[in-house]
């Protein structure tokens, strides 16, 4: 049945409004099964008589769904084969000829393509490209860079290899001379157009995109066209970042125009090239160093030209790490005027920065925050000044404090007036006193020599954290802001003294103000000693719990519509560290931290919007569950499950993961008791394989289940959800992604389920995993195979044990075992990391050698094979991991939200050892050895003697003397 274009469109267009977004997604999915759906969107997007909404929501649903179609994991085409061969036919032509919104969709689509196919699978593609490049139609040219610069960006992140050189060298071979062409036919195009602003707008795109490809192209290294032609392409580089025309200029002082775009560009690849190919760019750098200075001193203050002075600061840093260059800053009068001219008009607070510190008080904070992605003319004064300092030290440190105390001094004539003096002076001291790389966990870890932190914030900064009232909010931001970045050159003494003078700010009434103070106690509670030990006392933390989170979660609540209320991660991830620090002292605040949880949870899920604030809830809730739920967890049972059961029925998907993961914890917080019949009730609906096609839901649900078999394994026995959950296993353990947790599913269900329930699954189960293992093996399946053998192996107590799975195998194919044995289990024994696993490997060896039948009868040579493996993983004994109970959490910044699984460390399940009786492995093995020799009246002994070699036996003869 062929796809019903108008109908599709429709239903594409209404998928863009969030009331409809449900409904429309459940058409669009009907739709996806027809014939050439794919084709079907790219008609849509191609087709002028649709509506532009309509072919907009089209092009975004066609560069999902290739996210999702493309390829299977193997890098297999999922899609019939006529279909990838017209997508790749019609899509560039597509792309040049479809308005710029619609062109980044489909750029983004080519991107994915290109990931898999490019170049080999499609080596046609820069042929191409190159042919649809025009010298007078820019329109056409912006269509083909778009789609180029979608492709070769894919460079930019990569580690060096030959695939990737050989990549690069096919492309630069078809695609380098004919883009100069392009530089120098859009060079005189804008020479010749000079007062026609619609097609100097045009020419402009076209140069912004040139300028992104000269990036692209050199990201890894230079490429010789370029190195051939440098004069030539520097000069025109130089030309445009001194280029000036009042037709590109914009009105709107918050808005960059083309020329801030296209020279913001050119400062990238400049800084690129000064860092990597300094030996061939060297001699070309002069003249930017003069163009970058002039800039930077005439430029206004409008916001409009932020991200311009960010880069040509980042461009005047990356030449000051060069000594030779950095020679041109090394008096102290030129130093003074870099200061004066250029590090201190950008350090200084303009009226913007304060219209955004009371208008978009969150915006003002993520800019402001060390870490920040954001290019801020501050921070890139401080990097700047920092880089200065790194050649210069005692030389740039005597320049700026004496600049620190002209400022501290204007201050203390008029304070009520002059305070933003004195903001400058504690951010240009700031910059100076930090030295080396500021990181998230412990903030400035080395210091100046000539700036003594301590001191000066006893002199000039504390004052301002303890005043009552008439501190300007932006000194009382400065000061909390100070400690948070200082905060490793604190004593515990000192941090005990300032924690309850940080904390009071949570009281502010100014937004930047109580949220700089979470931030600053957040990352204070997380501090801890080489040693692993908190700076900050769990005690000290405890005794102001109540209060920091009563005011926090005020704080959170105070709008409740659902995107204020997740707009502040920082509050929330404050919460989250307090209950980290405190463990089970939110016992007794039990019942309220409860209900503010309830609320927040109930708020959110009404419309996630914000992915950050979502994981720090959920982690704090897991924080809450993992030290509360203990003591009391028939009560966080019943009232959690309240709480988070209507997420799974109204299918909130972005908090699907994170309530498996708490009612998983919750489950393994009550090892004794009946399980609570609202978990029982959740089996039916977890075990529907619909529920198991999202990728993020997989490792959620395993842990899930994997906590619900052995509270309930007779429940699920005798309702027959054995076979199901069987089925899941088998859909798991044969896909690469999810091998892993299928292998973690099957121990679960080996190691609960009484063996005569699952007789009659152990052929098929073993059959699943040698298919797979012989058609298509990976080193980590074989890995959780050999891991598997022994889990089964070491339980000969259980009914298992090495004769049981050699039944097994033989049942699945006669003489099987013995090349599955000597080919794969023993040699990748050796190759297990994991402490536990080793240990498993040791206990499953050991017992095989005494009392398995087969080896002793049949399998003689496989038994001297057996003690040689295990004397070889007894050279390099297993220790048993101590129990770490320390919360590493992970950065948000560094995860991918809505697209995969997002784990909660807070309840991160600790590795459980099956056999915590043995801690010293061997020892258990000797004693083992010895009790089995002794019962089987020496027959181990006569064993050794007859089958190993002769300088194998007196080793195994030690352990049992």
């Amino acid at each position: 049945m062929a796809v019903n274009l108008q109908g599709l469109a429709q239903v594409l267009e209404t998928s863009l409004d969030p009331s409809q977004n449900k409904q429309s997604e459940l058409a669009i999915s009907a739709e996806e099964k027809k014939p050439n759906f794919s084709l079907s969107l790219l008609q849509i997007v191609a087709t002028d008589s649709f509506s532009s909404t309509a072919r907009l929501a089209s092009a975004l649903y066609f560069k999902n769904y290739i996210k999702r179609k493309w390829t299977d994991e193997d890098g297999n085409h999922r899609l019939p084969q006529n279909e990838v061969v017209a997508i790749k036919q019609e899509l560039i032509g597509l792309m040049v000829s479809v308005p710029p919104t619609i062109q980044y969709q489909l750029g983004d689509a080519i991107g994915v393509i290109a990931d898999s196919d490019f170049w080999e699978r499609w080596d046609t593609l820069v042929d191409d490209l190159v042919s649809r490049l025009t010298a007078d139609n820019p329109t056409i040219n912006n269509g083909v860079l778009q789609v180029a610069h979608s492709i070769f960006k894919r460079w930019r992140p990569l580690y060096r290899s030959d695939a990737l050189f050989t990549e690069i060298n096919h492309v630069l071979s078809k695609f380098g001379t004919p883009f100069l062409s392009l530089i120098q036919s859009t060079d005189r195009l804008i020479d010749q157009h000079q007062k026609d602003k619609p097609l100097l707008l045009q020419l402009f795109a076209t140069l912004n995109l040139i300028v992104k490809l000269f990036y692209d192209l050199s990201v890894q290294d230079l490429p010789p066209v370029f190195e051939d032609n440098l004069p030539a392409v520097t000069a025109l580089l130089h030309k445009y970042l001194t280029y000036e025309n009042e037709m590109l200029q914009t009105d709107d002082d918050s808005e960059a125009g083309p020329l801030e775009h296209v020279k913001s560009g050119i400062f990238e690849v400049l800084e690129l090239w000064v860092k990597k190919y300094e030996d061939a760019f060297g001699g070309h750098v002069g003249q930017f160093i003069g163009s970058s200075w002039n800039l930077l001193t005439t430029v206004g203050p409008e916001t409009k030209f932020d991200i311009l002075v960010s880069k040509a600061l980042q461009f005047l840093t990356a030449v000051t790490g060069i000594a030779d260059h950095a020679q041109a800053f090394s008096d102290e009068s030129t130093l003074s005027q870099v200061v004066e001219r250029v590090i201190l008009p950008n350090l200084t607070l303009r009226d913007s920065d304060m219209e955004m510190f009371e208008d978009e008080p969150i915006e003002f904070i993520r800019r402001d925050l060390e870490g920040s992605d954001s290019d801020t003319r501050r921070r890139a004064a401080t990097d700047f000044s920092r880089q200065l300092m790194a050649k210069f030290e005692s030389l740039v440190s005597a320049v700026v404090l004496r600049y620190v105390q002209h400022y501290l001094s204007e201050y203390e004539k008029d304070r009520s007036n002059n305070w933003k003096s004195k903001d400058t002076a504690v951010y240009l001291y700031s910059s100076i006193a930090a030295k080396g790389t500021i990181t998230t966990s412990q903030g400035v870890t080395s210091t100046n020599e000539f700036a003594n932190v301590i001191d000066f914030f006893q002199r000039h900064i504390a004052s301002d954290l303890v005043s009552e009232s008439g501190v300007e909010p932006v000194l009382q931001v400065d000061a909390i802001k100070y400690l948070y970045i200082f905060r490793s050159q604190m004593t515990a003494t000192q941090w005990h003294d300032a924690l309850p003078l940080v904390a009071k700010h949570l009281d502010s009434s100014n937004y930047v103000v109580y949220t700089y103070a979470a931030i600053a106690l957040e990352r204070a509670m997380a501090i801890s000693t080489g040693t692993k030990q908190p700076v900050i006392s769990r005690t000290d933390v405890e005794r102001l719990a109540p209060q920091l989170l009563e005011h926090l979660f005020n704080l959170i609540t105070t709008d409740p519509e659902p995107a204020k209320l997740q707009e502040n991660e920082f509050l929330m991830r404050c919460v989250m560290r307090v209950l980290i620090v405190i463990r089970e002292g939110v016992v007794p605040m039990v019942d309220s931290v409860l209900v503010r949880f309830q609320k927040i949870l109930d708020i959110s899920s009404q419309n996630p919007s914000n992915p950050r604030f979502c994981y720090y809830l959920f982690e704090a809730m897991g924080a809450f569950v993992r030290f509360a739920a203990p003591p009391q967890p028939e009560k966080l049972d019943s009232e959690l499950f309240r709480s988070m059961a209507p997420i799974l029925e109204q299918d909130i998907q972005e908090f699907i993961p994170y309530v498996f993961q708490l009612f998983a914890a919750l489950l393994e917080a009550n090892t004794s008791g009946p399980v609570a019949q609202e978990f029982t009730m959740l089996i039916p609906p977890i075990l529907n394989p619909s529920l198991w096609t999202s990728k993020g839901n997989v490792p959620a649900l395993v842990r899930l289940l994997s906590a619900l078999i052995p509270r309930a394994p007779s429940d699920i026995v005798q309702n027959n959800q054995i076979e199901s959950i069987l089925g899941i296993f088998q859909n798991l353990v044969s896909t690469r992604t999810n091998e892993i947790y299928g292998f973690e599913l099957l121990e679960c269900i080996i190691g609960n389920f009484p063996p005569s329930s699952l007789q009659n699954y152990y052929a098929p189960i073993l059959t699943v995993l040698l298919t797979r293992l012989q058609n298509s093996r990976t080193e980590t399946f074989a890995l959780r195979f050999v891991r598997f053998y022994h889990f089964i192996a070491a339980r000969d107590d259980k009914g298992l044990g090495a004769d049981f799975f050699i039944n097994v195998s033989e049942q699945v194919q006669t003489g099987v075992f013995v090349p599955l044995y000597l080919n794969i289990i023993l040699p990748d024994t050796q190759k297990l990391l994991r402490a536990l696993d080793r240990k498993t490997a040791v206990i499953s060896l050991t017992k095989t050698l005494t009392d398995s039948v087969a080896f002793a009868q049949k399998y003689k040579k496989g038994w001297a094979y057996t003690c040689e493996a295990l004397l070889k993983l007894l050279e390099n004994p297993p220790i048993p991991p101590a129990a770490d109970d320390v919360i590493v959490e992970q950065d948000p910044d560094d995860m991918s939200f809505g697209v995969g699984f997002t784990q909660l460390t807070t309840i991160k399940r600790p590795a459980k050892d099956p056999w915590p009786e043995i801690m010293d492995v061997k020892k258990w093995v000797s004693e083992y050895l010895k009790a089995a020799d002794a019962r089987q009246k020496g027959q181990i002994s006569a064993f050794a003697g007859e089958r190993l070699p002769p300088e194998v036996a007196p080793v195994l003869a030690a352990y049992m003397q």
